[in-house]
């Protein structure tokens, strides 16, 4: 028999084919089974998203704590059901691209709650192969969990040799078709931000398609940085950014960074003459830029990247005055950077103001545990970390003061992802984060819009918060309003910053970019304070805010040194 047909395994065996296959899968999901479900790009992990039974235990499987999961619904009446969906992110859902989306949950939604911990919002997309629309017809459930086959921080499993190795041990059942997937790519996500659909994961249905650079460019090969992965080839008047590939802490993860970039290379016949990488000397795709041979290679400081993205993405030439606040980048001057407001060019850096460094303990596990940032920031403020935080034992922060205090695994900090941690552990939001940016999402998501803020110094180039973590302190017994000020705070000081670095410089323009900008509300805010102060601002939209669009920049900057 001619043409495309699926067929329904079990761990031991073959149980269906064909249709039979597709209504088994119905009838398992109906009962609460996890499935490994073969697409596009790659396998995906499904359960009934009512069902809490299942989600918990696809989390437990995935070793995905908290993460929000993606959804599938049937279509746009049923993503209506579960959320409010603005014209806009009706017209992103319903796309031939197919991303998900990011949409604000009804309060009647009926989606058990471990799907998104916490979270107000939902991650929703529309059923975009054959297969996606046969589970859907007729189903007794209204909505799928619909999540990358892999474990956290892998790549998504493709191939079929990996069923028994990679999802077996994840999902009961396996549906598979007879079409070969020719490369690994995951689901896009958008979110609708100031009226534009805004891309944050660039991958399916928006990879390679080219960013157009407005003039021919050198050959070259920017690897991006470690979190996020992505890279970027220029060639003719085009800038192509891969798919999105995940995180590069792992062989695994790298070896399909690697694949992909020789696939693209193929593709585009594209040979470059350079490579651009991020300063950090322990990425391992700066590890691999400095491996390769004969080609110029290109030092990028993390936070001119995201700025020189935003430009790019644009079309901007000429300097522009750039906000960049993220989670970490290294630093010029070998400190971890984040909360930067930078005047710059594509040949040119200058670092017009940054918030003050406080010392931060732990490395990666700082990362992780947030309180350890709250500690930081509250002996910097002349403050005992004892009282507010209860929760953490007093051995272990008597542990981290005496880490600060001989410098051992200590590193100076002015980072807005940190400042994030610090504010969510003082509100008792959250200690310890489970993933990228935790901490920063649940602290958005109790926010109250406020009208007014706490006070910060901004003294030469520094922006001074400790008298805003003494207020917050003091507000901590009303976290959505301290939030809510919070947000104000840092949308002001970004503007004051900015209003300072015209008065130095005239410059009218500005680029908001990085990590943090994924935040709707202090995006909001801080749109909203520049342009009444004057400024023209331009933000991303075809290219993500986040380390995603960091190769786009570092290409941009490489072909304009050489």
């Amino acid at each position: 028999m001619c043409g495309p047909w699926v067929e329904l395994w079990d761990h031991r065996e073959l149980l269906s084919k064909r249709n039979d296959a597709v209504g088994q899968t119905r009838r398992l999901l109906e009962q609460g089974c996890i499935v490994a479900i073969k697409g596009l790009g790659g396998f995906h992990l499904a359960c009934d998203a009512a069902n809490e039974t299942a989600v918990d235990r696809l989390r437990e499987c995935k070793r995905r704590s908290d993460k929000p999961f993606a959804l599938m619904v049937a279509d746009l009446e049923a993503a209506r059901r579960v959320c409010h969906v603005t014209t806009t992110e009706a017209l992103a859902l319903e796309s031939s691209r197919r991303p998900i989306v990011l949409l604000r949950r009804q309060a009647d939604a009926a989606i058990s709650a471990p799907v998104a911990p916490g979270l107000p919002s939902l991650g929703v997309m529309l059923p975009y192969t054959p297969l996606h629309h046969l589970l859907f017809d007729g189903a007794g459930f209204h909505a799928l969990v619909m999540t990358s086959g892999n474990l956290s921080e892998e790549p998504i499993a493709s191939l079929d040799e990996e069923i028994a190795p990679r999802l077996h041990p994840l999902a009961g059942f396996v549906l598979r078709h007879n079409r070969a997937i020719q490369t690994r790519v995951d689901d896009s996500v958008v979110r609708v931000l100031q009226g534009k659909e805004r891309v944050l994961r660039r991958s399916r249905g928006y990879a390679p398609l080219p960013v157009d650079l407005g003039a021919p460019v050198a050959e070259v090969f920017a690897c991006g940085g470690e979190l996020k992965g992505c890279f970027c080839l220029t060639k003719g008047h085009y800038a192509l950014l891969s798919q999105h590939i995940g995180d590069l802490e792992n062989l695994e993860t790298m070896q399909a960074f690697e694949q992909t970039l020789a696939d693209m290379m193929r593709f585009f016949r594209a040979s470059p003459r350079a490579v651009a990488h991020d300063l950090h000397p322990q990425y391992m795709t700066t590890r691999f830029a400095l491996g390769w041979d004969a080609v110029e290679k290109i030092g990028v400081q993390h936070h001119h990247a995201h700025i020189a993205a935003c430009m790019a993405e644009n079309r901007l030439q000429g300097d522009v005055i750039g906000v960049a606040f993220d989670g970490t980048g290294y630093g010029l001057d070998d400190r971890i950077w984040g909360g930067e407001v930078l005047v710059c060019g594509y040949a040119r850096v200058e670092r017009a103001a940054h918030f003050r460094y406080v010392p931060l303990a732990g490395g990666d596990t700082a990362v992780r545990q947030g309180w350890r940032s709250a500690l930081a920031y509250l002996r910097d403020a002349g403050l005992d970390p004892h009282p507010v935080l209860r929760e953490v034992p007093g051995r272990a922060i008597d542990v981290v003061d005496k880490m600060i205090e001989g410098r051992l695994n200590t590193m100076d900090c002015c980072s807005c992802g940190r400042l994030f941690d610090a504010v969510a552990a003082i509100l008792g939001v959250r200690l310890e984060s489970n993933y990228e940016g935790h901490a920063a999402v649940q602290t958005e998501a109790i926010a109250e819009r406020a009208v007014d803020a706490y006070s910060f110094d901004f003294d030469g180039d520094v922006i001074d918060f400790r008298e805003t973590i003494r207020r917050l302190v003091r507000d901590r017994n009303q976290p959505a309003i301290a939030a809510g000020r919070f947000h104000n705070t840092l949308a002001r000081a970004a503007a004051a910053a900015c209003i300072q670095a015209r008065v130095h410089t005239g410059l009218d323009r500005v680029c908001l970019s990085g990590g943090t900008f994924q935040n709707k509300l202090l995006l909001e805010l801080t749109v909203e304070q520049l342009i009444g102060s004057g400024f023209d601002v331009f933000l991303h939209s075809r290219v993500p805010p986040n380390d995603g669009g960091l190769s786009l920049g570092q290409a941009a900057i490489a072909v304009k040194r050489l």
